[in-house]
């Protein structure tokens, strides 16, 4: 039986005596490991924040925390409420900081979703003129902006909201896209065409941006070159 724990500790504390083929592969393995570990109620299929189911990499969720408190935004846009335990998560951030608000959009109108003076709901499809002219009048100019896109996660549905939401975004700030690691990234390789393959594309078309692997660094995320920074 593998032991994990050794093989992890080895990872952080022994690195440079890891060759990087093996440490590449142990990664890709505990990755698929902990993403499909939903099928036995644990990982992804169990976390909780204040109760409220949260569908999110805690790994990735830390790495929201530092950046939160390094860009201290005045808005969060999040396309992809579901239950609302991220935006109840990014609020609780906002508090912390004493400053920001989240802007959370969905299609659909979840039973449940917890209430918070920062939060913002909106109904609808995050790429349609109705939404995206909401959300321009709850901007203002001056605001500083974080992205975080978990909606639809279609390639086609991506690069439209990557072409939209990407202008509120400040030189300096992020636009983060969630699961890129599907599609065989290295996860659900039966889903064709998403988030991964919607950078791909952004990146070519928009020189404004460039990836940030710094935000990767805790080895396990479910957004892989999925943060991006604004560099111009």
């Amino acid at each position: 039986m593998i032991n994990w724990f050794k093989i992890i500790q080895g990872l952080i504390y022994h690195r440079f005596y890891i060759n990087p083929k093996t440490e590449k592969n142990v990664v890709r393995s505990f990755h698929e490991l902990y993403y499909n570990s939903t099928l036995w109620n644990k990982g992804l299929g169990n976390t909780h924040w204040f109760g409220i189911k949260t569908l999110k990499c805690p790994l990735d969720c830390w790495i929201y925390q530092e950046l939160i408190y390094k860009l201290k935004p005045d808005i969060i846009i999040e396309c992809g409420t579901f239950n609302g335990g991220s935006a109840l998560y990014l609020a609780g951030l906002c508090d912390l900081l004493n400053k920001g608000k989240v802007i959370t959009i969905d299609t659909d109108s979840y039973k449940g979703k917890p209430q918070h003076k920062r939060i913002k709901y909106l109904l609808g499809m995050s790429t349609s003129d109705k939404i995206v002219d909401q959300v321009k009048k709850l901007v203002r100019p001056k605001d500083r902006v974080l992205v975080i896109l978990d909606s639809d996660h279609s390639r086609d549905n991506v690069i439209k909201e990557l072409r939209i939401y990407n202008k509120f975004v400040p030189k300096g700030g992020y636009i983060i896209i969630e699961d890129t690691n599907i599609n065989g990234h290295p996860v659900r390789p039966e889903f064709g065409p998403g988030p991964m393959e919607a950078v791909e594309i952004f990146l070519k078309e928009n020189k404004d941006f460039a990836i940030d692997k710094s935000q990767e660094k805790f080895y396990l995320t479910f957004n892989p070159n999925g943060y991006l920074r604004r560099i111009k």
